[in-house]
């Protein structure tokens, strides 16, 4: 029971993730704080494949927010509030560029090894480490430099006046090496092989707290923290506005 005259607290806004990536569920809650309410995909039965066919991470984030945010417009999925609500869909894109490489692996982190292989859907993480470890061999480690870059796309479900959706985008990036030998047991994807700028561990030898200051994620997510809660505007320039079908 409340105390009396004490209000009932209610979540600032909602926050539909565009992912099913439980490891980066946690990260962007524990990021953006636990005073909004977040859905997933994984809360939206029937939810769409997003597309992810840009050149670039924004323009991979602005894709995949602009399709959830329709569908979630067109078929107003159980638990979604409805408009006159802060809703609003989140999606991210991020991956390793490693300049030796030529900045790959970009925007096909995810699929690296399958590349060469031809297999539908995303690599092992296994499998991609291995392929990176392979294209780096010989490479000095000073001219190992590489960087974490994360793009997030924000998109409003139910655009004031119901007129045009404005895609707000963020942008992080954490510069650091590319070690060869594997090491540490948290984090996902390259981890093993980063070691962020400055440090001697890599990410995945960090503990949540401190991968979480430090990551290109943390870093985007910081700016849509401070832009919901009025405290600054986009670093990046607006995506494009759309008309609400």
């Amino acid at each position: 029971m409340r105390p009396p005259g004490a209000r009932q607290h209610r979540p600032v806004h909602t926050v539909l993730l565009a992912t099913r990536n439980r490891h980066k569920v946690g990260e962007i809650r524990a990021l953006l704080g636990a005073e909004h309410h977040y859905l997933t995909l994984a809360d939206l039965p029937g939810a769409p494949a997003l597309p992810e066919t840009g050149a670039t991470f924004a323009e991979n984030a602005r894709q995949k927010a602009l399709a959830l945010a329709a569908w979630v417009r067109a078929v107003r999925p159980p638990g979604v509030p409805g408009p006159g609500t802060p809703v609003w869909v989140l999606a991210d894109d991020s991956g390793l560029e490693v300049d030796a490489l030529g900045g790959r692996p970009g925007v096909h982190s995810a699929r690296f090894a399958a590349l060469d292989t031809g297999q539908p859907g995303n690599s092992s993480d296994a499998d991609n480490n291995a392929k990176l470890r392979r294209l780096l061999a010989g490479v000095p480690a000073a001219q190992r430099r590489a960087r974490f870059r994360c793009a997030v796309a924000l998109v409003p479900v139910w655009p004031e006046g119901g007129g045009t959706v404005a895609c707000q985008l963020f942008e992080g990036t954490c510069e650091g090496r590319i070690d060869l030998a594997p090491r540490g047991e948290h984090g996902f994807g390259y981890d093993p092989l980063f070691v962020p700028e400055g440090m001697d561990r890599t990410f995945a030898e960090l503990g949540e707290a401190e991968k979480n200051r430090l990551s290109h994620r943390a870093r985007a997510l910081a700016h849509v923290r401070d832009w919901l809660a009025g405290r600054q505007p986009p670093p990046c320039a607006d995506a494009g506005n759309r008309p609400v079908h």
